[in-house]
């Protein structure tokens, strides 16, 4: 994914006190040294969705559960490992990034997958957004536009028969694959691309940042009505690296 961060930063405050009282589901794993991290990290979302509960922001339970069994240690360079459960966006090289975990929870709760659904995402980085997607049974097709990171990452995915990727300009999307139930773009565009308006299903989801390249953006949450209208919601201000092309 190719990154992005709040800028309304999220605190770990009590921390290691609420992990002393607070269970949180996470894939049992035998001698795991990653594994105390992921549950603290855990614990700073399941505090945030709880505060966000009344907010655009909010945090689905579902997918702090789906980020507690995808290793996000696996999807980042090895020299960046020591920090992949912090919830901070990590460099991946390429001058691209992964999000911060506040951020991939955040978009796939408004993303809403589900099983069975075809799902696009747009910018698949190191792959770790898609791989979150396709833990809901969501079939996955996910397009970058750095063939390195592409390669990388097609590597990394390949456990999973669900997902389908692709080197390509994503903002053309992927035409022959549409139409699409949910959109997750992962760099920022000027404004929303009309090719992904258009493979997107009516009663379809986008979640899409806006806004000028390394600049403050806005996450939108873009729906389309029956009818063929669409009806935005800004959600948060973010800050991701640019949606790259031709275009």
């Amino acid at each position: 994914m190719r990154g992005a961060a709040a800028i309304a930063g999220v605190t770990r405050n009590a921390v290691l006190a609420a992990l002393l009282s607070c269970a949180v589901p996470v894939a049992a794993q035998v001698a795991d040294p990653y594994a105390a991290a992921r549950r603290a990290l855990l614990v700073e979302l399941q505090s945030q969705a709880r505060a966000d509960t009344d907010t655009p922001a909010h945090i689905d339970r579902e997918v702090l559960d789906v980020l507690g069994r995808v290793p996000r240690h696996a999807y980042v360079p090895a020299a960046q490992r020591r920090y992949a459960y912090d919830n901070r966006p990590l460099a991946i090289g390429y001058g691209q990034t992964i999000s911060q975990p506040y951020i991939v929870a955040l978009m796939t709760s408004l993303a809403r997958p589900r099983a069975g659904q075809k799902i696009l995402e747009v910018g698949t980085g190191s792959g770790y957004q898609a791989a979150v997607l396709a833990e809901f049974g969501a079939q996955v097709h996910t397009i970058e536009i750095v063939a390195p990171l592409a390669t990388q990452a097609a590597q990394r995915l390949r456990p999973y028969r669900n997902i389908a990727t692709r080197s390509a300009d994503g903002y053309y999307g992927w035409k022959e694959q549409a139409p699409f139930d949910a959109i997750v773009v992962t760099a920022a565009a000027s404004s929303i691309p009309p090719p992904l308006v258009a493979q997107l299903k009516p009663g379809g989801r986008m979640v899409i940042p806006v806004g000028s390249s390394f600049f403050t953006q806005t996450l939108l949450l873009v729906e389309k009505q029956a009818d063929g209208r669409m009806r935005t919601r800004q959600i948060l201000p973010v800050r991701f690296v640019p949606l790259t092309g031709a275009h």
